[in-house]
């Protein structure tokens, strides 16, 4: 069988592929403008998989070449990483989010139509959910959709147009809502990080807080700011749900099992049912580090809602996902090994 990952250069959707690669006997096409993906997470899966991954350098608006793609490759499934992610560059610059966001989806979804590729798994986020009640935390599926940026909505719009395409095509889809990723590769034995074939988060302008904070504990940032202190929570920092990189890749192949057998769309939460504040998280990092780095609080970020967390039942009762790492400390320390050694 072969798929195609679009944004497979990325931090999710190498992780992803790693996973696929590793549990099934699959090949895999990957596109992605490595814009914010990179190169060296395409060699290592090359280098670990020889012959089962071919990349193409592409942007996603480039249909006429993807189309090319699409003819040349029959693909039983897509998986679409593609995307823009950060809140408040979205606030900025919203019309680059909907255009990457949403019209790539749309043009990726009817090349799916088109070339007869009914199966597909879509990265959504939670921040199609905005600011939910604290009576409905943690959050389910079903749950009115109440984004407060830009690119929460695009996320919203690209779920309402696979619903659509369901209903008018024989087109199946699993969105998978995703909740803070954080960490890197539980592969990365001392072995292989000497040999310099790894798996981790590389960054461009990153604002994940386990990176930037792991980052500031080695000395490569200067201090880590803490945007807003005064929310409603116990120690007035935003709580988060943060789930293990390798955890939501292994949520990928389960729902890729459970569409290939039921044939029907679902959408699921990845996360923990488990929330930390950004300051429980930066005392984290620093009992692992043993470094007391700098840390400032800063102004409010627009778009940041104060508590979130998942009701992770309905992918853990429907398909065969279980959480492995589950654990802050597992996380953080996975995080903070990885940068060590890039």
């Amino acid at each position: 069988m072969k798929l195609l990952f679009t944004g497979g250069a990325g931090y999710i959707g190498s992780h992803t592929a790693l996973e696929f690669l590793k549990y099934t006997s699959c090949s895999i096409g990957i596109i992605d403008n490595l814009s914010t993906g990179f190169i060296e997470n395409i060699n290592f899966l090359q280098k670990r998989f020889p012959n089962r991954v071919e990349f193409f350098q592409l942007d996603l608006n480039d249909t006429a070449c993807i189309d090319e793609i699409f003819l040349k490759n029959k693909f039983e499934c897509v998986l679409h990483f593609g995307a823009s992610i950060v809140v408040g560059e979205s606030i900025k610059d919203p019309l680059s989010y909907y255009a990457n966001n949403l019209s790539n989806t749309i043009s990726l979804v009817s090349l799916c139509i088109k070339h007869n590729v009914e199966d597909f798994i879509f990265s959504s986020t939670a921040a199609v959910y905005g600011e939910p009640p604290s009576n409905l935390i943690p959050i389910s599926e079903s749950v009115r959709l109440a984004p407060i940026n830009p690119y929460g909505f695009s996320k919203m719009m690209s779920e309402q147009v696979l619903s659509d395409v369901n209903a008018a095509h024989c087109f199946n889809y699993i969105v998978l809502r995703y909740f803070n990723v954080a960490g890197a590769s539980m592969d990365n034995t001392e072995e292989i990080l000497r040999s310099q074939n790894k798996l981790g988060q590389r960054g461009k302008n990153i604002t994940h807080l386990i990176k930037v904070a792991c980052e500031c504990a080695l000395g490569k940032r200067k201090k880590i700011s803490v945007f807003g202190d005064d929310y409603s929570t116990p120690d007035g920092s935003c709580i988060r749900d943060y789930i293990h990189i390798d955890d939501l890749a292994n949520a990928h192949l389960q729902a890729y099992f459970y569409l290939k057998k039921n044939k029907s769309s679902e959408i699921f939460n990845v996360g923990y049912r488990q929330g930390y504040s950004v300051k429980e998280v930066i005392k984290t990092i620093k009992d692992i580090s043993g470094s007391d780095f700098l840390v400032e609080i800063a102004p409010r970020r627009a778009g940041d809602p104060s508590k979130i967390i998942a009701n992770n039942s309905k992918i853990i009762s429907k398909t065969k996902w279980k959480p492995r790492f589950n654990n802050l400390e597992t996380i953080i320390e996975s995080a903070y090994k990885w940068e060590k050694y890039l």
